[in-house]
């Protein structure tokens, strides 16, 4: 079973144990833009790992909860900050499972993920655990937000 699984991903098990890519995902240099929520301290910490990737040179970042952003006729404010949202360089217009599996795609350190994704009823897995986690996402907000705040204060104290 998991032999097929590992195929099905792209993945062959070498008879000494070893894992060997069968094939590689072809580099998307189009370029993608990427709408996060920059009030959230959880959404800015995710994007800035993403900015830090190789590959995020193929990608815009846009700042939604900044008033000025212009998202596009198909996308409003409030949409946007409900849930995740990529627009192809097409203009088609991907949110959350999805969404993130195109930004993995073009990241090489998180082709992985977009391989498992691909999966036959990978993106409804992820995208029911993306729908279950959008509810607690303020919570979690706000605890990254004290977090950040108690590593300021004994940064602070220390130096």
């Amino acid at each position: 079973r998991i032999a097929r699984l590992m195929d099905r991903m792209g993945f062959r098990l070498r008879r000494n144990g070893h894992v060997r890519r069968r094939f590689a995902l072809a580099d998307d240099t189009r370029k993608l833009t990427v709408y996060y929520d920059g009030s959230c301290p959880l959404c800015r910490a995710e994007i800035g790992h993403y900015r830090r990737q190789s590959g995020s040179e193929a990608m815009d970042f846009l700042d939604i909860a900044d008033a000025t952003a212009q998202l596009g006729p198909d996308l409003d404010r409030a949409t946007a900050m409900k849930r995740f949202h990529v627009r192809e360089s097409d203009g088609r217009l991907y949110s959350g499972a999805q969404a993130f599996t195109r930004i993995w795609t073009r990241l090489p350190a998180w082709r992985w993920a977009a391989q498992v994704a691909r999966v036959p009823g990978g993106i409804a897995l992820l995208d029911l655990l993306y729908r279950g986690f959008l509810p607690i996402r303020p919570a979690l907000s706000r605890t990254a937000c004290r977090i950040q705040r108690w590593r300021q204060r004994r940064s602070a104290a220390t130096g």
